[in-house]
């Protein structure tokens, strides 16, 4: 088989998937006789992503592979091609998972202390239903108390390849503008981008478990609702 046609079937296949593709699936694409080496596969990725070069849409490698998917600049035109209302995460549940995923392997007790608030149950059940977070061990304290950590699939939603690819904490100011297929609330607005912080005001807790209960509806509605199959890549810039 040419090079040409392995390039194809491979570009083809990141098309047609709608998700990631690892090296061992795209190998599996083709027959056993005519199957070309990890190496070549790799190869077949690198000349497809100079040809992208020049146009909108590009190659990206996650934790879970490689992806076609649109290029930063166009993201926001793209995106109105589904005006269905995106789902929405509470500011709450955000926060969380920022910390899971700058100081993991971390404790709930951990989350709190550093939040100040007791972290609400419905947000850890939505970040391992999501598949977001899980358990990576047990901390050797009374309890045993677990370790959250991250998974493959919270880099393959945020389009990372690996947990170095997280912006530096000095640079990440709002977390609504790392993926624009969801909005992020503002306390005291419907909707809108909000600016994260660790905030200690004991007041929180309340409004936590009022924005958990909206978020767990909102999530519902949502699973009736079909994402879009096109991959839309998550803004450059994060800004304060």
């Amino acid at each position: 088989m040419s090079n040409g046609e392995t390039r194809n079937i491979i570009e083809a296949a990141l098309l047609a998937a709608g998700k990631s593709l690892s090296l061992s699936e795209l190998c599996s694409l083709f027959d056993e006789t005519q199957r070309p080496s990890t190496a070549a596969v790799r190869a077949a990725i690198e000349a497809l992503a100079l040809e992208y070069a020049q146009r909108p849409i590009e190659i990206q490698e996650t934790g879970a592979g490689f992806r076609i998917q649109v290029r930063r600049q166009y993201a926001a035109a793209v995106s109105r091609l589904w005006p269905e209302r995106p789902q929405r995460y509470s500011r709450a549940l955000l926060e969380t998972l920022a910390l899971i995923a700058y100081r993991q392997p971390i404790t709930r007790a951990e989350i709190e202390a550093v939040r100040g608030v007791a972290v609400n149950p419905n947000i850890v059940r939505t970040l391992l239903e999501r598949q977001w977070i899980r358990v990576v061990g047990h901390r050797d304290l009374p309890g045993h108390p677990e370790l959250l950590g991250t998974t493959r699939d919270f880099l393959e939603y945020f389009g990372l390849k690996s947990l170095d690819d997280l912006p530096p904490l000095a640079q990440l100011r709002s977390l609504g503008d790392i993926d624009p297929q969801f909005e992020l609330p503002v306390d005291g607005a419907d909707e809108g981008a909000g600016t994260v912080g660790y905030e200690t005001a004991a007041s929180e807790s309340a409004d936590e478990e009022s924005a958990e209960a909206d978020s767990a509806d909102n999530e519902e509605d949502a699973a009736d609702t079909p994402r879009p199959s096109g991959l839309v890549a998550a803004p450059s810039d994060v800004s304060d």
